[in-house]
């Protein structure tokens, strides 16, 4: 591809990424009861999902995918239980100050695979790959330079973005300085994020 069909991809992509949906929210939430790095395998999940789906796309299998609902639906109901499982722990969470919080052991492969069954069965992510996509690239026509290309390119966009939602998130939450209002936070985050479950299970 060229570098103005790369940049017109990019801005495409970069709209939809930004754009508020269950992704963002999860992100949000995590970050503003954990913190940047204890959201990043989150959002690494997140960006493993995007590419599958593009892989689905380019590999001709999203009509395949369409076909077999039925392991989506489980990948997606596996999600929202994970998401609706996290949103207890933070409404149950101790009121510990930010600085105060440890990483869990065994926690980042659990967020990475969240993170990816929480894209996998999320109706935004679909729309985008399988039904904007193809009438922005044409996927039938792409060398393995241009799969490469993009996939680099989805994963700089996605990952910068998310990062960015993360760290305002997180600076946020940094003013908090009381135990009181550490539980609130835990419990309006761990609400949201129960509510992204929700909106993820019921499309």
């Amino acid at each position: 591809m060229t570098l103005t069909a790369l940049l017109i991809f990019a801005g495409i992509y970069a709209a939809a990424v930004f754009s508020p949906g269950p992704g963002v929210a999860a992100v949000v939430a995590r970050a503003m009861a954990t913190g940047t790095r204890r959201t990043a395998p989150f959002i690494l999940g997140i960006v493993l999902g995007d590419l599958v789906w593009f892989g689905f796309v380019v590999g001709g299998l999203a009509a395949l995918a369409q076909n077999f609902q039925i392991v989506f639906q489980v990948i997606k109901y596996a999600g929202a239980a994970y998401l609706v499982w996290l949103a207890w722990k933070l409404w149950t969470a101790p009121a510990t100050t930010p600085d105060q919080q440890q990483y869990v052991k065994g926690e980042g492969i659990r967020l990475v695979l969240a993170g990816l069954s929480m894209t996998l069965g999320n109706p935004k992510t679909m729309i985008f790959f399988v039904a904007i996509l193809p009438q922005v690239v044409s996927v039938d026509k792409m060398s393995g330079i241009t799969i490469a290309e993009l996939c680099l390119l989805m994963a700089v966009v996605l990952a910068a973005i998310m990062l960015c939602y993360a760290v305002l998130a997180d600076r946020a939450r940094r003013f908090i300085a009381s135990p009181r209002q550490m539980r609130l936070v835990n419990r309006a985050t761990g609400g949201l994020l129960a509510g992204v479950a929700a909106a993820i299970a019921a499309r």
